[in-house]
């Protein structure tokens, strides 16, 4: 079974709300709400993927010492096996937008769960649930 290597970003707003991203038409899994990230390209190290992935998306600037690792997922879809790693990130330059026309949305992490995420994404809210609160 292929693996593919994903990284996503858990972005915490001053008020400890997550930014989540829903998947566009015309992609897997749309509709379903995720955290901004992507796929690595050749021979790139997850951190400069992340930070490529989230200028690309949401038009915003990450130094790598802003990116702290929190958690991973690792979950078998019928045609590949996915492991993402979850950073959490505080602090960038830039408003968060849209430039891939997907809705954009704060969640408290207690809310997560009321999403609709890949199954994937879903293990990935208990442990920002713990470290921010519900």
């Amino acid at each position: 079974m292929k693996l593919l290597l994903v990284v996503a970003c858990a972005l915490i707003d001053a008020d400890n709300r997550v930014l989540v991203t829903q998947r566009p038409q015309g992609k897997s899994l749309a509709g379903l709400w995720e955290f901004p990230g992507g796929k690595l390209e050749s021979g790139e190290r997850p951190e400069p993927a992340l930070i490529r992935e989230l200028a690309e998306e949401l038009g915003i600037t990450v130094k790598e010492d802003c990116l702290a690792p929190l958690t991973f997922a690792s979950y078998a879809y019928p045609e590949f096996h996915l492991l993402m790693p979850l950073y959490i990130c505080r602090r960038w330059e830039g408003t968060v937008s849209s430039l891939e026309n997907q809705a954009l949305k704060w969640v408290r992490p207690g809310k997560l769960r009321e999403l609709s995420m890949p199954p994937a994404d879903e293990p990935l809210i208990p442990p920002l649930i713990d470290l921010l609160g519900a």
